[in-house]
């Protein structure tokens, strides 16, 4: 699998920065005043400095009030948990708790949903099964 890459917006590059270097443990890439790349598991996303942050809709899935505009990296169960325990022990305030969601069901999967800095939602995922990523 390739990786895949993705910019989002932000409002301040410095909270930018220590976020995603100190809380989730992203590897700095290039950077510039207006922008910073970070290897995220693997995968390229760069933070954008821009004036305001649009705050999009959200929809309900499975109970909760998901951000309708949100990113995230599908890692395997061990390393979210490591990742959950780590957020927690940074008392990150979640909008979403760690939780399974669809239990029992098609897509069954563990999940987390927070903010960074900048009000951009996270999302990260894991399955027990890969093969359930795409299930119906």
């Amino acid at each position: 699998m390739r990786p895949f890459h993705l910019a989002f917006p932000v409002t301040d590059l410095k909270s930018t920065k220590s976020f995603y270097v100190d809380i989730l443990k992203c590897e700095i890439g290039r950077s510039s005043d207006a922008w910073i790349d970070f290897n995220m598991f693997g995968h390229q996303v760069v933070a954008h400095l821009v004036d305001e942050n649009d705050h999009p809709a959200s929809n309900s899935v499975d109970g909760d009030d998901v951000p309708a505009s949100h990113f995230g990296v599908v890692l395997t169960m061990p390393q979210w948990e490591e990742l959950k325990t780590h957020l927690l022990e940074q008392k990150i305030q979640f909008i979403i708790e760690p939780k399974i969601r669809f239990k029992g069901e098609a897509g069954e999967q563990a999940t987390m949903f927070f903010l960074d800095p900048s009000g951009n939602a996270l999302e990260f995922k894991a399955f027990n099964d890969d093969n359930q990523i795409f299930a119906k």
